[in-house]
């Protein structure tokens, strides 16, 4: 079960769009066989079944091969992003949060700080809120505009798949300015995300339109003051972008 236990979270999280997807599948199988011959309806229904099975078969697949296959969650390529080991260090999550356990072992006798910027406010997608059933118990819970930390006080800061739940720029950059407050000045961020891509989209379909452009995140990281020291992919589906002060 643990080489799937990611994926399997991921049909928890989201079991409503994939119990509406199978059902659309079958409902125009059986519509598109009560049509006479030659209608073009058929053929269209048909289609329409065929690429729904598919998105639902290539998101579950790359899922798989993002949380279960590929070191993501692992953390264990965070050391060599970074390039030093930090004293401090902070998770930004917005849901599940795998990432902060792994750092504690990886950074062990450093001070780490775990915050959920999870607002229902903002972020009122169901799959989130039964995500968050999954989080870790010493995640504080905070306002992403106003992180609770002093002035360049933490020497890494890490967002794993979650600025991207802020759905405006003007959200993902006042959290991008309060990160940069809270670094030091020779300090990294590493931040992990799915982008509105060609490999998403084959992957996940429409649902690609809830991640945001790569032009999009350079904006963001600009505006709040950050240039990219790095960036390079893990999978085909993420890609991870190290972020230094200007």
């Amino acid at each position: 079960m643990t080489a799937v236990r990611g994926v399997v979270r991921i049909i928890a999280f989201n079991w409503p769009f994939y119990a509406g997807a199978v059902g659309a599948v079958l409902v125009a199988a059986a519509a598109a066989s009560s049509f006479p011959a030659g209608s073009w309806l058929p053929l269209a229904l048909t289609g329409a079944a065929a690429m729904a099975v598919f998105w639902i078969v290539a998101s579950i697949s790359a899922s798989w091969c993002v949380y279960d296959r590929s070191a993501l969650m692992r953390g264990t390529w965070i050391p060599s992003a970074l390039g030093f080991r930090p004293r401090s260090w902070m998770v930004i999550a917005a849901g599940v949060d795998e990432m902060t356990p792994a750092l504690r072992t990886a950074f062990a006798g450093s001070h780490g700080r775990a915050f959920d910027i999870y607002d229902p406010a903002v972020m009122t997608e169901r799959s989130i809120a039964r995500a968050r059933k999954w989080a870790p118990a010493d995640a504080e819970r905070i306002n992403g505009r106003s992180l609770p930390v002093a002035d360049r006080s933490f020497e890494a800061v890490v967002l794993p798949l979650s600025a991207h739940e802020l759905r405006t720029h003007e959200g993902r950059r006042g959290l991008f300015e309060e990160v940069h407050r809270a670094l030091v000045t020779d300090g990294r961020v590493v931040v992990a995300e799915h982008l509105r891509d060609v490999a998403n989209f084959v992957a996940f379909g429409p649902g690609v339109l809830h991640f945001h452009s790569r032009r999009a995140w350079l904006r963001c990281f600009t505006d709040a003051g950050f240039a990219i020291r790095d960036e390079f992919p893990i999978t085909p589906f993420v890609r991870v972008f190290v972020l230094g002060r200007l």
